[in-house]
């Protein structure tokens, strides 16, 4: 796990591009995803950049299986909080990268004054809510038929977790 650099954006790029081919419970579509490498690099520029935004990598034998985007609030009143974004290769799925990947932007969240941690999932996506809960993340509601996918309406959770706050591990609602 390592925080991803300027000079990762062709492999970053192919690795979103493979995952949205790859799996249904990525936002974009397969050739949905437009941007080139050289708008790629830019964007991991600007992650860097920023004190309440960061991708985070995972290598394995030099090469990107997954990722982790953090990305922070850009008002006062919520640059507190987080909005995650995580995609592993399905052959590298049930290896532990995404307990590693979760492990790291939770790191980087207290080492950059990030108190809340937010994400959405698929109601269906059993091995992330296998993941989450087990990471501290609660549900805290349902968006019903916020996706379309496959010409299937799909409901997803929202999750968030309060960084040091007393509940941390504990879920509120069974998934």
């Amino acid at each position: 796990m390592r925080q991803i650099r300027v000079e990762d954006a062709a492999a970053y790029l192919a690795l979103q591009k493979r995952l949205d081919k790859e799996t249904s419970f990525m936002l974009l579509e397969p050739g949905e995803r437009t941007a080139g490498v050289e708008e790629t690099a830019k964007r991991i520029q600007s992650a860097v950049e920023q004190k309440n935004r960061t991708i985070l990598v995972a290598e394995v034998a030099g090469r990107l299986v997954g990722w982790m985007e953090l990305i922070g609030g850009g008002v006062r009143r919520n640059r507190h909080s987080a909005y995650i974004v995580v995609g592993i290769r399905q052959t590298y799925t049930g290896q532990g990268i995404g307990t590693r990947l979760f492990t790291a932007g939770e790191n980087w969240a207290r080492q950059n004054g990030i108190h809340r941690l937010e994400l959405t999932v698929m109601v269906h996506n059993r091995a992330a809510l296998a993941l989450y809960p087990k990471r501290g993340f609660q549900v805290e509601g349902i968006r019903r038929d916020s996706l379309l996918v496959d010409g299937r309406y799909v409901d997803e959770y929202g999750m968030s977790k309060l960084i040091g706050d007393a509940q941390e591990g504990k879920s509120c609602v069974d998934v």
